[in-house]
Parts: structure tokens; C-alpha cells; sequence
């Protein structure tokens, strides 16, 4: 199987005046393409610090992320960003839309920045797979909580991302909502065949991925495959 993510040894330390501050200590995993992931533990156990260093948004101290065969601590900003546009979808928490924005134009960013073509049509088809045609050109401030997190949705996978990583993805919802974002995010992985990396407290939510890595105080003390497979 393919490699698509590989961290060797990764730490990561905060300075607070002479006190140090380990967040993440001598982390080592990797994960193959096409596969789904999920990252659990109490808070502050370093769950989303571990995301962004995998995703590129942050460096390590310490050690190696090597995600699509480049090395990530070895490239520069504007180098992240583009590995991050050619190969990454993010979902997060808060939605992180643009307010300024139409729920179509949140969608086309990503695609505009890369220099498609048909942008608008391709927007278009992804908000009506997240069931939002009738909902295009409302803002942000006009659309649900659910809602919001469908665009943003749509938008992860405006890309075609190798891998998804989401961060929290149910948790600004209710239980309702929660299990058709959840059903959403799983159906739209396996028809792109995308890697799924997520973040999340939910233990229904972790089970239905293939494998859990279970973090406490920055280390790794879990690291197995789950019995049912979703």
C-alpha cells in the first residue's frame, strides 16, 4: 500500500519565560492512501497541534512529517501553501467560511486559486451532492450551523484533496445534525477515495474509521485498527 503521510519521532515545544512546555513528544506514524484515521484523547493531549503538523499549518521542534513524499519542514510558506492547495482538504470545527462570501463563492476559492476552469459549474455540483443548490448565494450568516459545515464540505473537497484531515468536525452541532455531517463526510471520502485524518472527541465517530491512535500528554499509547469497519 502507498504511504501518503509518515511522521518520524515528532515534537513540539512552546517556550513560556525558563519553562518549557512539551506538547507533543516523540511522535512516530504513518498512514496509507485511502485509508481513514481518527485521533482521540483528553484535552490537551495535543490532538490538534498533531493535525496541523501533519496538515503542513505548523512546524515541528523536532522531527519529520513527510506528507506525499516531500518532506515538510524542509519547504518554505509559500511552498506549504501550495502543497497544501495541490493535496489537502480541511474541514474544521468553527467552519472557517468567509462571511463575506456566498456559499458558492466560499466553494470556489480553492478551485480559483489553483487556475481552474468550469469553476462555477464544479462549485455548484458539490453543493448540490452536500444538498445546498437552493442555498448558493446565501452568506454565511444566513445558513444553519449544520448547514455552514456542509459548505465547508463542499469546499474540502473542491480540490479533489489526496488527503482530508477535519478537526472536531461535529463540534459545534447537535446529535442530529452531527450524524448527517458525519454520513456526508464518510459517503463523499469513499466515492473520491480520499484519506481521511480526523480530530475528534466522539467515540461513535472515531469507530467508524479503520484505525484509532489514542494520544495522552503528547505521547501515542493507543495505535489500533477498530473491529467495525463503516
Amino acid at each position: 500500500m502507498e504511504t501518503i503521510l509518515n511522521l518520524k519521532q515528532i515534537s513540539k515545544t512552546y517556550k513560556s519565560g525558563s519553562r518549557v512546555l512539551t506538547v507533543l513528544d516523540n511522535v512516530s506514524f504513518s498512514v496509507e492512501a485511502a485509508s481513514t484515521l481518527s485521533i482521540v484523547g483528553p484535552s490537551g493531549s495535543g490532538k490538534t497541534t498533531l493535525l496541523g503538523l501533519c496538515a503542513g499549518l505548523d512546524r515541528s521542534s523536532s522531527g519529520t512529517v513527510e506528507l506525499q513524499y516531500m518532506h515538510l519542514e524542509t519547504l518554505n510558506e509559500d511552498q506549504l501553501a501550495s502543497v497544501r492547495n495541490k493535496y489537502v482538504g480541511f474541514i474544521f470545527q468553527n467552519f472557517q467560511l468567509m462571511p463575506t462570501l456566498t456559499a458558492l463563492e466560499n466553494v470556489m476559492v480553492p478551485l480559483e486559486l489553483r487556475g481552474e476552469k468550469k469553476v462555477r459549474a464544479r462549485s455548484m455540483d458539490l453543493l448540490d451532492k452536500v444538498g445546498l443548490t437552493d442555498r448558493s448565494h446565501h452568506y454565511p450568516a444566513q445558513l444553519s450551523g449544520g448547514e455552514q459545515q456542509r459548505v465547508s464540505i463542499a469546499r474540502a473537497f473542491a480540490n479533489r484533496p489526496r488527503i482530508l484531515f477535519a478537526d472536531e468536525p461535529t463540534g459545534n452541532l447537535d446529535a442530529e445534525t452531527s450524524e448527517k455531517i458525519v454520513n456526508l463526510i464518510f459517503d463523499l471520502n469513499r466515492e473520491a477515495g480520499t484519506t481521511l485524518l480526523l480530530v475528534t472527541h466522539n467515540a461513535e465517530l472515531a469507530a467508524r474509521t479503520q484505525r484509532i491512535i489514542h494520544l495522552k500528554g503528547g505521547k501515542i499509547v493507543a495505535d489500533k485498527p477498530t473491529t467495525t469497519i463503516v
